[in-house]
């Protein structure tokens, strides 16, 4: 009896595990969502990236509690990403509770932090006499 409730318990701990590595979404692919023009649904040939390259302004998307995209406000992350989508790309929104979304989100949190990576330009000093 103690050998069946242990495979019963390995087995729901391996169950919880796999949905919880498939609700975290996969960066990867949502990179490669991210930059395709796919989501646009074939209207305009923009992706994420030709509004935010290399993940540019989204630095801090997966602190915010609340989103404005094209004036409308959001209260999370998926419906902002629907939002560009939807608006900015003219194309058709993702399920939010779709693995595309997963994986779109999952990118979009892998950035945080990246300001702190990326070069910060430099002012040019005036030279006197020119």
């Amino acid at each position: 009896m103690k050998i069946v409730r242990i495979a019963l318990l390995a087995m729901l701990a391996m169950g919880l595990s796999f949905s919880l590595a498939l609700a975290t979404g996969d960066v990867q692919k949502g990179k490669t969502m991210f930059n395709d023009p796919k989501l646009d649904g074939g209207t305009s040939g923009k992706s994420c990236n030709s509004c935010h390259p290399g993940g540019k302004g989204l630095e801090m998307a997966a602190n915010k509690n609340e989103w404005r995209t094209a004036g409308v406000i959001s209260k999370t992350l998926e419906d902002a990403v629907n939002n560009c989508i939807a608006g900015a790309l003219r194309g058709k929104a993702l399920d939010p509770k779709s693995p595309e979304m997963a994986n779109i989100v999952a990118y979009v949190k892998s950035l945080k932090g990246m300001s702190s990576q990326m070069p910060v330009p430099t002012k040019k000093k005036a030279v006197e006499g020119c």
